[in-house]
């Protein structure tokens, strides 16, 4: 599904040198890589401030202690998407409040944001999902109606670019109140371990967000708040400001694979390709098609034995999950999302792809189709 083999080799020379200045420095915890990871962070994405932190789950929990959400309060989150959205939202003794997601782009429907807005709500979490950003204008004024804090969750879509009707343009992760990223190892943006980070344009808030993150302290021994020990590593900050180099790099050859498979899949009447966002470029993280007319597991069953791996993200949605069914709901609610998990299957995509490579994982899923 990823070859990061193939794409360390590419970068070895950089990333061994890297490394080897933090080994020899011993600044392993808080060295200067991290800060300066921040800053070029913070460079590329137009963000005032960017909070390195251990791992995008803990960047979801931080911000919304930093927001001071209260226990019982509810936030809204899509139905389909990986757990770790929710998953914070229960643990901080908060409600989720499901809603569809559109069956073209997979992110969070709009239009449904009405009918589950309630006094009790504070925020919203829109996943900017496989690598494309969500109908965040809509989002935005929708927020500031009802006065709610808006928490994007772009593990999976740094780099992607939003443009607003009047021209402007935003990268994901730096329109809401804070945005939220992972640096999972096959992210398009992934370190060789677990990292995330914040990100804001409220000083104040991004000050919060660094007190959170450090235990709650701003001065050692000092501690102003309930805080969490979330921390990026040196190596691995080293790590990700040489591939942050490579960022847009790597975003165009994903791009590149994204387009031959469209056009391996133009019309083909059981492979339905996933839809460009018309406000939003495309980073793919994943490359997720529908499976049409067929059972989606004969065809990934059919593919692993000709040795193409494939993957289902997310075979259940999350308001059907054993530990979220206490929340209410029940099949049926969210239809699209329901039927996504049945019919999704993402396709091998990344930086360093050959055209003979994805060649033969074309052909193989057009075989299938003609036996």
């Amino acid at each position: 599904m990823v070859d990061l083999r193939t794409q360390y080799d590419c970068i070895k020379s950089e990333v061994d040198h890297a490394i080897q200045q933090v080994l020899s420095s011993t600044a392993f915890i808080n060295g200067p890589d991290v800060k300066q990871f921040a800053e070029e962070l913070a460079h590329y994405t137009g963000a005032n401030h960017v909070i390195p932190c251990a791992n995008g789950t803990d960047a979801l929990q931080i911000a919304m202690m930093a927001l001071d959400f209260e226990p019982g309060a509810e936030v809204i989150v899509p139905a389909f998407t990986y757990v770790a959205t929710v998953e914070v939202i229960s643990l901080l003794g908060l409600r989720p409040r499901f809603v569809d997601v559109l069956s073209d782009t997979f992110e969070l429907d709009p239009e449904s944001l009405e009918k589950v807005v309630n006094p009790k709500v504070v925020g919203i979490v829109p996943v900017h999902l496989f690598g494309q950003c969500s109908n965040m204008e809509f989002i935005l004024n929708f927020a500031q109606k009802y006065d709610l804090k808006v928490i994007e969750d772009t593990a999976q879509a740094i780099g992607a670019v939003y443009t607003f009707s009047d021209g402007r343009k935003s990268q994901a992760g730096t329109m809401g109140a804070v945005g939220t990223t992972s640096f999972f190892p096959s992210k398009n943006l992934g370190c060789y371990g677990d990292g995330g980070a914040m990100f804001t344009n409220d000083s104040e808030l991004a000050e919060k967000l660094r007190i959170i993150a450090n235990h709650g302290q701003r001065k050692k021994y000092y501690h102003e708040s309930i805080g969490v020990n979330s921390r990026l590593d040196t190596l691995q900050a080293a790590i990700l400001r040489i591939k942050l180099k490579h960022l847009d790099k790597y975003s165009a050859s994903r791009n590149e694979v994204a387009d031959r498979y469209d056009q391996a899949f133009l019309d083909h009447p059981n492979i339905k390709t996933p839809k460009r966002a018309a406000n939003s470029t495309h980073v793919f993280h994943q490359y997720t098609v529908q499976v049409e007319g067929y059972a989606r597991e004969e065809l990934k069953n059919y593919l692993q034995e000709k040795g193409v791996p494939t993957m289902v993200y997310y075979p259940v949605p999350l308001h059907l999950q054993q530990a979220y069914v206490q929340y209410g709901n029940q099949e049926g609610d969210f239809p699209v999302a329901e039927s996504l998990c049945k019919k999704v299957l993402s396709l091998p995509i990344h930086t360093e792809m050959e055209k003979d490579q994805q060649d033969y994982i074309i052909e193989t899923i057009k075989s299938f189709f003609r036996q």
